[in-house]
């Protein structure tokens, strides 16, 4: 059984405002309007901003996924199965 404690990333509001910064850093809405210079291997450069930001925001969530979330489901699954083996 795993004994680590149940956690929930919900409650906690720090992943919610990194999250939050990630997704309006992924949208190019800070950038001036029709620029698309300098070209970076003939995409222009906000386009690299936002392959950036959703490389970043896959990174996050499947960072906290895997280390912020451990949830009672977890748990009643795997009893779920030992009884089910016995």
């Amino acid at each position: 059984m795993d004994n680590r404690p149940i956690k929930e990333p919900i409650r906690k509001k720090w992943i919610w405002i990194v999250l939050v910064l990630i997704v309006l850093g992924n949208v190019p809405w800070y950038m001036p309007a029709g620029s698309y210079e300098p070209l970076i291997l003939g995409i222009p450069y906000w386009a690299w901003i936002i392959v950036g930001f959703s490389l970043l925001l896959c990174a996050y969530l499947s960072w906290a996924t895997l280390k912020h979330w451990n949830i009672v489901e977890d748990i009643e699954e795997e009893e779920k199965r030992r009884k089910a083996n016995e």
